[in-house]
């Protein structure tokens, strides 16, 4: 495994992250949830990412009880706060003082520890005052059950004002957990600028696309029985926008240059997300253990320019790049 600092701080994360979002206390079973934990342990991964609103708090809980009894200062813990886990009421939603507060304090009990190495705003709530929502994470820093703050699928405007709230309250605000990868790629053109300017790295989920990078998804054929494409509890409405032809014959013209690199098209997938030097981590989820020990085969691989310029050119035309869907609710 390789390791990226997160940011302009001295954070080390494992390049390659260990993600529990539609997986977990859902569409995973306990014992197959934490056999996949244990592959992502075995392959060195120390970085693991979960929210309060996954599967409902569920999945909180089921990593909490995947970490037990490993060395908690080798690893580092990542949540979210911002949607709903209760019964939907007035204040059971967003970035006010009182939902971060109580959100904050569920989660470490659901996860077991007494801290949380990257707490992140899910969204950005434009109904709080940003103000607000930055001083209650400074509260949680200097209370010691958090120690840098992150966020989520923020626009390079939000960022920006982030930022500077978060130098005027010394916060340690380091990084943004956005969609990214060779389809989609709508953070290129303003989000990472405005990142590397204030000091922040990518944490990036889908870095295969829901699993159409990894191939197995066929042009004119039907969709496989039980994958993510046909499950409506497990993301089938994440996938849908690449499940056209086009797409997916573009997908299987990149099958040699993986081989010719000595990669699956999974592995491909992650290496490239992890070519962006803004990039700190990719995050994989997994449903068995193999898929696990596939994807981190992607950490410390570095791609040749005329690779990843060949890939450009088999997925113009299907790429989104437009920064305006970048947008929080």
């Amino acid at each position: 495994m390789e390791f990226r600092r997160l940011g302009r701080s001295g954070l080390n994360i494992s390049e390659i992250s260990y993600g529990n979002w539609l997986t977990h206390g859902s569409q995973v079973e306990e014992d197959q949830a934490q056999a996949c934990i244990k592959a992502a342990l075995d392959a060195g991964i120390t970085t693991f990412d979960t929210a309060d609103v996954y599967a409902n708090t569920a999945a909180e809980a089921v990593l909490g009880r995947g970490l037990a009894g490993q060395r908690r200062e080798s690893l580092e813990i990542f949540t979210k706060v911002f949607w709903p886990t209760g019964p939907k009421g007035p204040n059971d939603k967003g970035l006010s003082r009182k939902h971060i507060m109580e959100s904050a304090n569920a989660s470490l009990k659901r996860l077991g520890t007494d801290y949380i190495d990257l707490y992140q705003a899910h969204r950005f709530d434009r109904t709080v005052p940003l103000e607000e929502t930055f001083l209650a994470f400074a509260d949680l820093v200097r209370q010691g059950k958090v120690l840098y703050v992150g966020v989520s699928e923020w626009t390079a405007e939000e960022i920006t004002r982030g930022a500077a709230l978060a130098r005027e309250l010394h916060v340690p605000f380091i990084s943004n957990q956005p969609q990214y990868n060779a389809l989609w790629r709508v953070i290129e053109a303003q989000v990472i600028p405005a990142s590397e300017r204030e000091g922040l790295s990518q944490i990036v989920w889908s870095p295969i696309a829901q699993g159409v990078l990894t191939g197995k998804y066929k042009p004119g054929q039907p969709l496989p029985a039980g994958s993510r494409a046909t499950d409506e509890k497990g993301g089938a409405n994440f996938v849908q926008r690449y499940l056209n032809d086009d797409v997916l014959t573009r997908v299987q013209k990149l099958e040699p240059l993986a081989a010719e690199a000595g990669l699956s098209l999974a592995q491909l997938a992650v290496a490239w997300v992890l070519q962006n030097p803004n990039v700190a981590s990719a995050i994989i989820g997994a449903s068995r253990p193999e898929q696990v020990h596939e994807n981190v085969k992607a950490a410390g691989v570095k791609l040749d320019a005329d690779l990843l310029t060949k890939i450009d050119e088999i997925l113009d035309g299907v790429i989104e790049r437009d920064p305006s869907l970048t947008k929080s609710p």
